[in-house]
């Protein structure tokens, strides 16, 4: 999977591999997954939950999608990887021959 992560700051390189791990995890649910592009924002505002995680995993098919906003990068990269989880289950659910 091709991992593209696109934010307005130099992100570290510790947040590269909490992105790349949080994303292989995917994986064992779906290993059809071609590509992710990360986007990582920063709110303005003084929010609680001013820092957004939004992930769109290029999958056969229609593409997934999913964000969440916390107050920190990391809840809300596991928010986001949760929410994609789940659609990817759903996903092989339903594509399940019965």
């Amino acid at each position: 999977m091709k991992i593209n992560v696109h934010a307005s700051w130099e992100v570290n390189d510790y947040f590269h591999k909490l992105i790349q791990e949080n994303l292989e995890k995917l994986q064992t649910f779906y290993e059809g997954i071609i590509y992710a592009d990360v986007y990582l924002k920063n709110s303005d505002g003084e929010g609680i939950k001013d820092k957004t995680v939004e992930i769109k995993l290029g999958v056969p098919g229609p593409d997934l999608f999913a964000h969440e906003s916390e107050d920190t990068l990391e809840k809300a990269l596991a928010a986001t990887t949760e929410n994609l989880r789940r659609q990817l289950k759903k996903m092989k659910e339903k594509s399940k021959p019965y």
